[in-house]
This record gives structure tokens, C-alpha cells and sequence, in this order.
């Protein structure tokens, strides 16, 4: 695991705490981030901080190609992924870098990515990301923490651009 990653677990383990089971949320028990719902046959209320890292590199950070960007661009790439699936974070990627939002991340959104500088990425990866979840029936139940994250967010990419 990279520094860049474990950078980045550490800031998304930050916003996602430990153990919950919130009957409102969709994911169902939940710990550290990862879902009963995604992760059925594992034991969410058991789950350990370095299980869940573990988890999060093979199944969020490498799929996505988080590597491939900028540190604080692959961190918020990573967080979203957590929240949004991977495929709808590489659709906000590539909204905010002006590609077709296909959510495959292939040549033209990697060349797109890497030409455009941190910061601008990193506001309009934002912009992307509050505008969908702005949209989403959950946001009356869950929009306060969202903003919260997001505002968060915006904070880390002011330390990292």
C-alpha cells in the first residue's frame, strides 16, 4: 500500500467511524464505512480498522485509480467511491474534467485528469458530487452529514493543492 493511500484510508476513516446500524440507511450495519449490504458475508459489528483498510484498497482505491491521480485528488476520489459506488465517481471525475461520463475510467479520463491542476480539479470533483447527492431521496435523512463531509473535503483540498 502507498503512502498516498494510507494518507488518504486515514482521512476517510476519519468521516466514517465506527459501528452503526441506522435503520434509515440503506447499507444497513455498517463499520468503518463498509456495509453488511456490500459485504454480506462478512461480520460488520466485528470488523477491524485494519480489515476494513484492507478492504478499501483492493475493492475501492485500486479499482477506481486513485493512484493515478494527484494525492489529494486520489483521496477524493476514494472518499466518493466509499459513498457513491466507483462507477459514479468516475462519472463526477469526468464531469469536472470535461470527458463523455461513460463512469469507465480509460484513457482520455486519465489524460484529462492529469492536465487539469489539483485544485481545479478537486472544486469541480466537489461541485460534481454535492450537486448529485443534492438530488438523492436520502438527502432529507442524510444531507446534513453529506454537506458536512463535502465541507471537510473542501477543507483537506485547501491543504493539499
Amino acid at each position: 500500500m502507498s503512502i498516498k493511500f494510507l494518507r488518504a484510508i486515514d482521512r476517510v476513516l476519519g468521516h466514517e467511524g465506527g459501528y452503526v446500524n441506522n435503520p434509515k440507511d440503506p447499507g444497513g450495519e455498517t463499520n468503518w464505512g463498509i456495509s453488511k449490504r456490500s459485504y454480506p458475508s462478512v461480520s460488520i459489528k466485528e470488523l477491524t480498522r485494519n480489515q476494513a483498510i484492507a478492504i478499501y484498497h483492493r475493492d475501492f482505491w485500486i479499482p477506481a485509480h486513485c493512484e493515478d491521480l494527484s494525492d489529494g485528488a486520489g483521496y477524493q476520489l476514494l472518499d466518493s467511491a466509499v459513498n457513491s459506488g466507483i462507477a459514479q465517481s468516475i462519472r463526477f471525475v469526468q464531469r469536472a474534467v470535461g470527458v463523455a461520463d461513460d463512469g469507465i475510467y480509460g484513457p482520455m479520463t486519465r489524460a484529462a485528469s492529469q492536465k487539469m491542476s489539483e485544485s481545479d480539479f478537486i472544486l469541480r470533483f466537489l461541485a460534481e458530487r454535492l450537486d448529485f447527492m443534492t438530488r438523492l431521496k436520502a438527502w432529507e435523512t442524510f444531507g446534513r452529514g453529506w454537506a458536512r463531509r463535502i465541507a471537510a473535503n473542501l477543507r483537506f483540498g485547501a491543504e493539499d493543492s
